[in-house]
């Protein structure tokens, strides 16, 4: 049955490519199922060019930065480009007040100035291969969803083992079209990369919170990292003996100008989608879940935004926070506007309905005469766990830091509790958490988690379902009548984890009950411990009835409405290929947006002294003298552009080719009219944004003067220029 499903998947994927755009795809596949639909759009290279297992090909330069981003080689020096909010993190990992790199970006100027990340890695895939038979063939058709996930956990590994048994390489084995298929894609992980330079926050961030999710965008969305191998060109550890890394194929970059209607192909990691959600699903992401994700945000994003605005040191210990916050929730509501816009609520009830119809009274169907009535009744069964999950991710993972930091003792509590003591593991874990301390208080402001704490909680405890509270809001509501200010500021007072001094004194002299009795790890235990108690084990439950659910009905709507759509797999953070054209689109009525941006943008958004729109001084005379060098084209100098490819997190980073293979931009962004083609795509409406390379080379070389950089690249031109 499996080896049938593969084929139909296969099948349907040939009769419907046509000229669609939509479809995140698999790029040992492209040959068979998309080449000539490529070739039809204006791709000139053939599909080996784009994946070949036996010898270099363009994939060998496509990494999986950092296991988030998607980043690429650009030079036979191991260069590695990605987006600026990527690298973030590393950038303000390494800036201070006296060498702010976030405000005043950073640019290596020799091999022994670029700065090792600790934990970064970086990713190539070898190859990839279906090993959908392996994995569920000796499956028995008659078990339940949780005994099929650990049998299928268990031959994922077996093969896994067997497949780079004897050799560095690492694996990932990831389900597609909703656990039908299984891919396994061979790995090599890189883990010395260093960070070579990036731009100012004024370019790299140019437009922040305003600005992201929009079109027109205007930001220099790139940062340069260097991959390390051993001297044998082999992934090893931080070592001053490691060299930079020679691939297998890094890519030239056309510097010609994009034209309207070009071809293009993002190459990436993307993360998730669900394309394939029942109407059940969207309208509870519709009416309750990004809603409410999107109210918890409104309050932490109110009290960090203030805070950062009026203290530069702040700023600095903030800005990742803060952005990781606020790109999610800006998205959120884009997602939402664009939804409601296509009626995404309907349209999947109209398919379900159409799929009712089909199968009704139809005896080879029969199999799937209750799926739709089965949906519906886990759906209402799973929602009230579902919405205590995604609240316990916004205020855990997402609200007052202490109570997470305070988690992070309960190993440590453990051990120095435990009936047999080991000293050596004591000793490792407080070693741990004295180093841990020093990077945790260096990003870290009391009072802004004070604020977060009362506010959060109070929204947290407010919205779930009252069986699904945690236990320590009768302790409040008794202790304090309910008062969750009175109680975040005894809260803070008391905690050891909200004072460094204070931690740091105790791990000189750990004594477990004084660390046990506090009033921060009793607060994150109870939270913590609510999930794991009340939520999660109902939710698991349903969620594995959910996922068996899916299985067949993704397989039943191939079968039963081949004609219907183009059944590409669901992003799932694994090597795809997705194609498009550039060009621009109609935002809303009378609203029609060119396809790419320039400088004199740049200069018409300029306020002095804002921290989203400032420009520096010397990109303000680069572009007074237009002094754009070999990167600007008919007196200007573009900055982004967008095209029709589908995208999703994941490929930020992500090389944009030309249809010769050559690097023409980096993806870093959607329009804001287009973040729900995680959901539901639109081709009229949804687009990806860009950076476009001329200007990241301009920025490279005419403003940060780091020239040595340009030299290791290979530069073309279309044959027409």
């Amino acid at each position: 049955m499996q080896k049938h499903l593969v084929v139909l998947i296969i099948g349907l994927s040939i009769f419907f490519t046509g000229q669609a755009k939509e479809g995140m795809w698999i790029p040992s596949l492209i040959q068979s199922l998309n080449e000539g639909d490529m070739k039809t759009m204006g791709m000139k290279i053939s599909a080996e060019q784009l994946y070949d297992f036996n010898k270099s090909s363009i994939k060998d330069a496509v990494v999986h930065f950092g296991g988030g981003c998607t980043s690429e080689i650009i030079s036979g020096e191991g260069l590695l480009l990605t987006n600026h909010h990527c690298g973030y993190g590393r950038i303000q990992a390494h800036s201070s007040m006296e060498n702010n790199y976030l405000k005043n970006g950073f640019w290596a100027m020799s091999r022994e100035e670029e700065k090792s990340n600790p934990g970064l890695t970086a990713t190539i895939i070898v190859r990839m291969e279906d090993v959908t038979d392996k994995i569920l063939s000796s499956i028995p058709k008659e078990v339940t969803q949780a005994e099929r996930n650990k049998l299928i956990a268990a031959n994922i590994q077996k093969v896994g083992t067997e497949s780079t048994k004897g050799s560095k390489y690492g694996y990932i084995i990831r389900p597609f079209y909703c656990g039908n298929q299984y891919f396994m894609f061979i790995t090599e992980v890189f883990k010395d990369v260093r960070l070579v330079g990036a731009p100012p926050s004024s370019i790299g961030k140019f437009g922040f919170d305003t600005d992201n999710w929009v079109w027109p965008r205007h930001t220099g969305d790139f940062s340069i990292f260097r991959i390390y191998a051993s001297p044998e060109n082999k992934p090893a550890a931080y070592s001053e003996d490691n060299v930079p890394y020679k691939p297998k194929h890094f890519l030239p970059i056309n510097i010609s100008p994009e034209k309207k209607g070009d071809f293009t192909l993002v190459y990436g990691f993307p993360g998730r989608t669900e394309e394939y959600l029942t109407s059940h699903a969207v309208e509870y992401l519709m009416k309750k879940q990004d809603p409410a994700r999107i109210a918890m945000r409104d309050i932490s994003l109110g009290i960090i935004n203030k805070a950062m605005a009026a203290d530069e040191a702040t700023n600095i210990k903030y800005a990742a926070k803060q952005s990781s916050i606020s790109n999610a929730w800006k998205k959120w509501r884009g997602e939402l506007k664009g939804l409601n816009k296509l009626d995404a609520i309907e349209k999947k009830r109209d398919l379900e309905r159409r799929f009712e119809e089909a199968i009704a009274g139809k005896e080879k169907y029969v199999q799937y005469g209750e799926l739709m009535n089965n949906f519906n009744k886990t759906y209402e069964e799973i929602e009230p766990y579902q919405f205590s999950r995604d609240y316990f991710i916004e205020i855990f993972y997402y609200g007052p830091e202490l109570m997470r930091y305070a988690d992070g003792f309960n190993k440590l509590i453990k051990l120095l509790e435990a009936d047999s003591v080991q000293q050596e593991l004591i000793d490792e874990e407080i070693a741990k958490q004295k180093k841990r301390a020093v990077g945790y208080f260096k990003n870290y402001d009391v009072d802004i988690d004070r604020q977060l704490a009362s506010e959060m909680l109070k929204k947290y405890f407010d919205m779930l379902d009252p069986l699904l509270v945690p236990e320590i809001k009768e302790e409040i509501d008794k202790d304090y009548d309910g008062d969750l200010k009175a109680y975040a500021d005894k809260l803070f007072a008391k905690s050891l984890f909200a004072d460094q001094a204070k931690i740091e004194a105790w791990l000189a002299k750990p004594k477990v009950k004084k660390l046990k009795n506090d009033p921060a790890l009793k607060l994150g235990n109870s939270i913590v411990q609510n999930y794991f108690e009340k939520v999660k084990p109902i939710h698991s439950v349903l969620n594995n009835r959910l996922d068996s659910l899916y299985t067949i009905y993704m397989a039943a709507l191939m079968e039963v409405l081949p004609d219907d759509r183009i059944y590409f797999p669901d992003a799932n953070s694994t090597l795809r290929i997705s194609y498009g054209q550039v060009e621009g689109y109609a935002a809303s009525d009378a609203v029609d947006y060119g396809y790419y941006t320039t400088l004199e943008g740049i200069m018409a958004k300029y306020v002095p002294d804002n921290y989203e729109f400032d420009v520096p001084e010397k990109l303000r005379k680069l572009y007074a003298q237009k002094d754009y060098g070999i990167y600007g084209h008919d007196g200007e100098m573009r900055v982004c552009f967008i095209a029709s490819n589908h995208t999703t997190g994941g490929n930020s980073g992500s090389p944009a080719l030309d249809a010769n293979g050559n690097l023409i931009g980096l993806n870093f962004d959607r329009v804001w009219e287009g973040t729900m083609s995680d959901i539901m795509f639109d081709p009229e409406k949804c687009r990806n944004i860009m950076v476009d390379l001329n200007y990241v080379l301009f920025i490279i070389d005419k403003f940060a003067g780091a020239d040595h950089l340009i030299k290791e690249m290979k530069l073309v031109q279309n044959e027409s220029e």
